[in-house]
């Protein structure tokens, strides 16, 4: 592994891991008051978008950071719709 490829998977970590104290926190109180639905809408697409490219480009730190953030954002994101 070379330096490039180990500065992507800590960015991977890193940006991923911020997304858990929020996910754990809205499915525990599934209180979405202060989050924007149209932020986290394109916040989702977004992250979706860069999954494709990451696989697109086999780009490992791409694909495990936002298929993972792309579950994380969806459930807020679903939470921010379900419980308005």
């Amino acid at each position: 592994m070379d330096w490039i490829f180990n500065i992507g998977i800590g960015a991977a970590i890193c940006t991923t891991a911020s997304f858990l104290p929020q996910a754990i926190q809205t499915i525990r109180t599934r209180n979405t008051s202060a989050i924007s639905v149209e932020m986290y809408t394109l916040f989702t697409f977004g992250t979706l978008f860069w999954l494709i490219y990451g696989l697109a480009s086999s780009n490992i730190p791409i694909i495990i950071a936002n298929a993972i953030t792309l579950v994380l954002a969806s459930v807020i994101l679903y939470y921010k719709l379900r419980y308005k």
